[in-house]
């Protein structure tokens, strides 16, 4: 699959925006807050209807207006299709697949696969277990629809569960309506699971090989997903709760707490890791990323670097960009001094100056 163009309309610092991609390489370069980033997260939110930074659409939208439009040709199996979204202030987004609107957001993960690798992502390993669940949640709902599925009615409950614990010190006659909510949550709660484990078991036959190479052969990584309950465990582990649950007005146990572990020469580097263990620990599980989507859809996904280069040394440079040299790439920095430097192949090359894009061949 490849991206051959984008359109840009009051997204952020874009007025306007048209450009055409090369199936390659595509360097857009800049001084910093010009608008280089902004281009990529366009193209993430239009894959996958979520800003890779957590943004409301309301954040998104160019200041003093009150929509956003962004469209992407994409060519998949040599088919062209138009992803067509409308982001709105006050109401729900607009999304079209040649120009037909679809009822929701779900319906477009599957069509277009990108991977997204900025720096913030070199401290996944270090940082708390909600950035590594939205990791898992973010690259599944693009692979599986069924865990999406999962996934939205789990939250869904959870949200009215905690509502309801909220809600029982001032009205406990309510308490027996914990076993209905109690039932779906533990019905969605194990899909869940049983599908972060397959995803992750894929996962970490994959990153052991890549692991290897980045560190020289000198470390051996295992990945292994740490369930808050299992499967069979999670409506006792409720049960087991409730009252805890009610005293702290949240629902303590369940697929929501969720983390990964990461094992490196048998020492979790999440707590006992050097820095530079736990960034070629978040550059191998990227890199095994890209290939679990290829492995898992049968195509190349759309690789979007956000100024990740100037984050690592140049061995990992060059792990990184031989690893990128047949699948389309986007990549911001602010020169391309390490382009030149590692003699890699550059196929277009963009400028980026407050919020106009300059095509330079």
């Amino acid at each position: 699959m490849i991206i051959e163009s984008i359109e840009l309309k009051n997204y952020r610092n874009y007025e306007e925006l048209h450009m055409e991609l090369n199936q390659g390489t595509n360097i857009l370069y800049g001084d910093n807050a010009q608008g280089k980033t902004n281009v990529l997260e366009s193209v993430y939110v239009c894959c996958t209807s979520k800003s890779h930074r957590s943004a409301k659409d309301r954040d998104i939208i160019r200041f003093g207006q009150d929509e956003s439009h962004i469209k992407l040709q994409i060519r998949k199996n040599d088919i062209p299709c138009r992803i067509d979204m409308h982001l709105k202030k006050n109401k729900p987004k607009g999304i079209a697949i040649n120009g037909v609107p679809i009822r929701r957001a779900s319906e477009l993960f599957g069509l277009a696969n990108v991977v997204f690798f900025s720096p913030e992502d070199l401290n996944i390993i270090k940082n708390g277990p909600s950035e590594r669940r939205r990791f898992i949640d973010m690259e599944l709902c693009q692979l599986d629809k069924l865990y999406v599925h999962s996934l939205v009615q789990y939250n869904r409950v959870l949200l009215q569960r905690n509502r309801l614990l909220k809600e029982l010190s001032f009205k406990p006659e309510y308490e027996p309506t914990l076993d209905i909510w109690d039932e779906q949550l533990v019905k969605y709660g194990k899909e869940v699971i049983a599908s972060r484990r397959s995803f992750i078991r894929q996962l970490g036959e994959i990153i052991r090989g890549i692991h290897t190479r980045l560190s020289g052969g000198k470390e051996e990584i295992s990945v292994f997903y740490d369930p808050d309950t299992q499967e069979e465990e999670l409506e006792t582990a409720l049960l087991k709760n409730r009252s805890q649950d009610i005293r702290q007005k949240t629902t303590l146990a369940g697929p929501h707490r969720d983390d990964i572990n990461f094992i490196v020469n048998g020492i979790d580097i999440r707590r006992f890791g050097s820095q530079g263990q736990q960034r070629t620990a978040a550059l191998s599980l990227k890199l095994s990323e890209l290939e679990l989507v290829k492995l898992v859809s049968k195509d190349a996904p759309i690789l979007l670097l956000d100024d990740v280069l100037s984050e690592l040394d140049g061995s990992r440079q060059t792990q990184l960009l031989s690893a990128i040299q047949d699948i389309q790439t986007m990549i911001t920095c602010t020169g391309l001094e390490d382009f030149v430097n590692n003699r890699f192949p550059i196929d277009k090359i963009f400028k980026v100056v407050d919020g106009k894009v300059y095509s330079q061949n």
